[in-house]
């Protein structure tokens, strides 16, 4: 039994959660698959792990990811810019760089820490 609520029950760490709600959303046949920050809770390594399936299992599908880490991001095949809740940006993450825009900016924020 997972979770505190049972009697007995055993309670699993962020990322372990995280881990459960991915496998569970991938074995759903469906067509289309939605995921909000789906690996916040998960190390560099197993989110790499998590992103390798990711790609494979929605092949064939449609997939929504909503994500502020641009390791995330820059994999999809088109990114949505959202600002005070309108699209201001659209395009693959080449095409947003070359802009300069929020995306860009963002982008280059985000890099600068791991330089």
């Amino acid at each position: 039994m997972l979770g505190r609520w049972f009697s007995g029950g055993r309670d699993l760490s962020g990322g372990q959660w995280q881990k459960i709600a991915l496998g569970r959303a991938f074995m759903r046949d469906c067509e289309l698959i939605v995921l909000d920050e789906p690996t916040a809770a998960l190390d560099a390594e197993n989110e790499m792990r998590v992103f390798e399936q990711f790609r494979a299992l929605t092949e064939d599908r449609m997939a929504v990811l909503i994500s502020h880490r641009f390791s995330t991001v820059r994999m999809a095949d088109r990114i949505f810019v959202i600002e005070g809740g309108t699209i201001t940006e659209s395009g693959s993450h080449a095409d947003l760089v070359a802009r300069g825009g929020t995306y860009a900016r963002l982008f280059a924020l985000q890099a600068e820490s791991y330089r």
